[in-house]
Order: C-alpha cells, then structure tokens, then sequence
C-alpha cells in the first residue's frame, strides 16, 4: 500500500511538473511577443499619409494607375542625380567559354549625364569582358582588379567626365 501512495505522488509530481513547465513557456512567448511588438512599434516609420495613399489608391482614387506607379522607394539612378544606369551585361568569357557572366553598371557622372557616352561605354565594357577569363576574376583579389581594370577603361573613353562606376551586381555561371 505504501508503495502504491507513493507511485501516486511521484506521478502527481511529475504532472505538476509538467504543467508548470508548459505555463513557463506560454508565459515567455507572450512577453516575447509583446517586446517584439514594442520594438517593432519604435523601429517603424512613422508615415500617416501612407494609410491614406493605400485607401485612395485601393478605392481607384484621384490617382488611379498613376498613384501605383508612384509607390515604393525613388530610383537612385535618374539623369536628374547624374546616375545613368547602364543596360545589364551579360557576355561568355574568354576561358572557358561556355562560363557566363552578368554584369550590372551604374556610372556617376560630374556634371549632366551623356547618355550617348554612357552607351559608349557600355559597349566597351562589353568588349572588355568578352576578354577575360575566368581565373582572372576569380576570388576578391580578382574582382577588385577587374573593378579597377573596368575604372581605367571607363576613365580613358569618357576622360574624366566620370565620377564613379558603381557595380550593382556581378553573377558568374
């Protein structure tokens, strides 16, 4: 008998156990999710014209088609900030040739934007990166030295017009 009552305790104090573990837990998940929903609170902007862009354009507003193209973040690249970005690249290389490279170009001009430069460029670019070969670019080292090899020929065709080249992504296959 004495046996049995304490078989009974040990499983009541193990279902006891149990229990206040699973309220430990739910109670440590809503105090997470109310300090995340703080933080998030103070880390969001602030913006109430936002709420009442979303209803005009939801509703067809004054806007219409032109409110949803008007959305989201500016472009960086407009003639108006000197940016011209240039058409993607995308060329095999030199060796092996059945690897490919896709090469996105911004450049920063000094003073208003050419576009015809800018096309110019382009292509030599294009020319230049059809001359290179996969070990020439390969690892950081590389990449840096194909930046500054890309610099100099972007330096020497616009002379000096040419603040910065700036590499918006480069992807090898």
């Amino acid at each position: 008998m004495a046996d049995e009552a304490q078989a009974a305790d040990a499983a009541k104090n193990k279902k006891s156990g149990t229990i206040m573990v699973i309220a430990g837990v739910a109670i440590l998940t809503v105090i997470g999710a109310g300090g995340g929903w703080v933080v998030g609170g103070m880390i969001a902007p602030k913006d109430p014209d936002a709420a009442q862009k979303h209803e005009t354009a939801a509703a067809g507003g004054e806007h219409g088609e032109a409110g949803k193209k008007e959305e989201g973040l500016p472009h960086i690249s407009t003639e108006a900030n000197g940016v011209v970005l240039l058409e993607p690249i995308t060329t095999n290389l030199a060796y092996p040739s059945e690897n490919w490279i896709r090469l996105e170009v911004a450049l920063a001009f000094k003073g208003p934007p050419e576009l015809t430069l800018a096309e110019n460029i382009h292509q030599d670019i294009l020319a230049y990166m059809r001359t290179v070969s996969l070990q020439q670019i390969e690892g950081p080292r590389g990449f840096q030295y194909l930046k500054d090899d890309i610099k100099e020929r972007v330096d020497l065709r616009s002379q000096g017009k040419v603040a910065k080249v700036m590499f918006r992504s480069f992807v090898i296959e």
